[in-house]
This record gives structure tokens, sequence and C-alpha cells, in this order.
């Protein structure tokens, strides 16, 4: 049993890493032609599905028990996340000139590319918070392995320092993360006030990516401590 549960571990692991990876090629839609954006698009398809058949106790739990300010916060992020995702898939698909072509959908093209905008630009924000959520996870694990090369041994100064120098890392790309909200106008895409978007063809792939790395470490931030800070005021 316990063999069984490490594996799907391993494969949620797996899967949320894919996930995160495909995400970023999707949102540097001008690096590559459309044909592999949809195909990419498929892929993200493929790994949502795989994502919710590992995780069904989560949909069998929303009707019970007692809901807390923390659970609430929990399934706003999740649920706002799997909406994006719904609203990505549903407009892809719509819109697809290659991978779904063969479906025999008509009409509804304006709508599509306004909910493909909505849930691109929510979407990424709110996949970034649904990492937030986790992240303590991840931290933990990173711990562990520290632990098992032998480097156990920590007094707890030490440890408040890690714990500092990691805050102010997690904050200055946050803070980065703020500067590139601003200069590429993502609040204008989020509520449509562009009602096609504008792509640099000519912005190296690497700072695209920076930019946009920092943009989901901001989203990470504000869910993870923004976690932190409830559960402290609750108690």
């Amino acid at each position: 049993m316990k063999t069984k549960t490490r594996i799907k571990g391993v494969i949620r692991w797996i899967l949320d890493i894919l996930m995160t990876i495909v995400l970023f090629l999707l949102m540097g839609y001008q690096f590559w032609d459309g044909k592999a954006h949809e195909w990419f698009g498929a892929g993200m398809f493929v790994l949502f599905i795989a994502h919710q058949v590992l995780n069904p106790g989560w949909y069998r739990s929303l009707c019970l028990g007692k809901y807390t300010p923390v659970r609430i916060f929990w399934c706003i992020i999740n649920l706002l996340t799997l909406a994006a995702m719904l609203a990505l898939m549903y407009s892809g698909i719509t819109m697809s000139r290659h991978v779904f072509a063969f479906l025999p959908l008509r009409g509804g093209m304006a709508l599509a590319r306004r909910l493909h905008m909505l849930g691109a630009y929510w979407g990424f924000l709110f996949m970034g918070m649904h990492l937030g959520l986790h992240w303590g996870l991840v931290l933990n694990k990173i711990s562990a392995g520290i632990r098992k090369t032998g480097k156990e041994k920590v007094t707890g100064n030490a440890a408040n320092g890690g714990r500092t120098v990691c805050f102010a890392a997690a904050f200055a790309v946050a803070a980065y993360g703020v500067y590139v909200f601003i200069k590429r106008d993502f609040l204008d895409d989020m509520f449509l006030k562009n009602e096609f978007v504008f792509l640099d063809y000519g912005e190296p792939a690497a700072l695209f990516f920076i930019d946009y790395l920092s943009l989901m470490g901001l989203s990470i931030f504000i869910s993870h401590y923004g976690l932190k800070l409830l559960k402290r005021r609750l108690k």
C-alpha cells in the first residue's frame, strides 16, 4: 500500500512539473507557430485530465466537513483555476485549425477568442497561486533532501537565518514580478482592454521566460504567504 501511495505521489509531482513547463511554452506563443501551440495545448489537456483522475478525493470532499477560512481560501483558488482551465480547453478546441480541426464545430469564434485570452492570463496567475498552496510541501521535500545528505544537524539560529534568506529571495522575485506585471500591461489583458494581444516577435526568449517566471513567483508568493498569514491570524 505504501509503495502504491509513493508511486502515485511521484506521478503527481511529475505531472505538476510537466504542466508547469507546458504552461510556459503556451504563454510564449510568439516563439512557435500556431500548429505547435495547438499541440502544446493538447498536451496540457491530457495532463490536466490525468491530474483530475489522480485527485478524485478533492471532488468527493467538496460537500463534506466544515468550511474553515483556510479551506475556503483553498477552494476559491482551486475552483478559479479549474474554471480558467475549462475556459481554455473549450476555447482552444473551438478555435483549433490543426489538432481538433476534425471536430464538427462551427461558429462561436468571437466568444472563444475572448475566453481564450481570459483563460490564458487569469489561468496563468491562478495556476501559480495553486502551486503556492502546495509550496510548503516543495520546501519540505527540499529540507528532507538536505537532511538525507547528512546535514540534518542545524542550529535554531541557522534555521531561522535560512528561512529569512528564503523569504528575502522570494520577496525579491515577487517584487520583480510586480514590475513585470505593470511593464507588460498584464491587467489590461486580464480585463480585455486590448481587443488583440500585440506580441513582440523580436523579444529574446530568455527575457520573456525570466519575466514570466517572476510572474509565477509573484503568484506563488501571494498564495503561499497569504495562506501562512491567514493561519497565523486564526491562531
